[in-house]
């Protein structure tokens, strides 16, 4: 099953959200906003550039719409901007630049010059870590409590590193799970992707999947 079919499969599983009045009004705006010379309005220029990239890989242009087709960036740049609480907006943007940042270790360039194949090999290598490598990502102990002080260069270096790592890691799952909750929640998808019942009948508590929404997620 490819990526996509497995989208129009899953329920409420992946980027669980209550979608607010604020949150509608945000979908439906950006809805008709231009993909091309946007400026985010909450990350950095360099940043939102970045989150455009990262969406391009994880919600390409298939047979259905992708992620920038369908605005999302803009999205989630008004609603770190507009709803989130602030100590998510804080989170969101410390992990955006330790997602650039570890790009520009990976890479050695700046991640405005970087290439969509480059782009997908480190979601890859975040997204798609075991969880051995996942634990790695985590900042070791040693360096988190002891004194800044008595740490040696070699230390501090490593430190920041697999700061940087954990991050990129929390950045990208979170930009993944906006994704997809934004992608699901859109009237172009819930429409004419999803199991769509504007009007819905007969309550059946209990039957098979495949007869009931031919295998696809409802649209809520």
């Amino acid at each position: 099953m490819n990526r996509r079919q497995a989208l129009r499969n899953i329920g409420l599983g992946a980027g669980v959200m209550v979608v607010g009045p604020s949150t509608l009004s945000l979908l439906q705006s950006c809805k008709n906003e231009p993909t091309y010379n946007w400026q985010p309005t909450y990350l950095s220029a360099s940043n939102g550039f970045i989150l455009k990239e990262v969406l391009d890989i994880i919600l390409p242009k298939t047979d259905t719409a992708g992620a920038s087709e369908l605005n999302i960036p803009e999205f989630i740049d008004s609603y770190m901007a507009e709803v989130a609480p602030e100590s998510q907006q804080k989170e969101f943007k410390k992990s955006a630049d330790a997602f650039a940042s570890a790009f520009k270790k990976e890479f050695d360039k700046d991640p405005g010059n970087g290439t969509p194949e480059e782009f997908d090999k480190i979601i890859a290598k975040y997204l798609k870590a075991t969880p051995e490598e996942r634990e790695s990502f985590r900042p070791k102990r040693n360096t988190e409590t002891q004194d800044p002080q008595e740490q040696t260069p070699d230390e501090e270096e490593l430190g920041e590193e697999m700061n940087q790592d954990s991050g990129a890691l929390a950045y990208l799952e979170t930009v993944r799970d906006l994704g997809i909750w934004a992608w699901k929640t859109s009237e172009q998808i819930g429409e004419n992707v999803l199991w769509y019942d504007p009007i819905p009948g007969e309550y059946i508590p209990c039957g098979p999947v495949e007869e009931l929404g031919g295998g696809k997620a409802m649209s809520l």
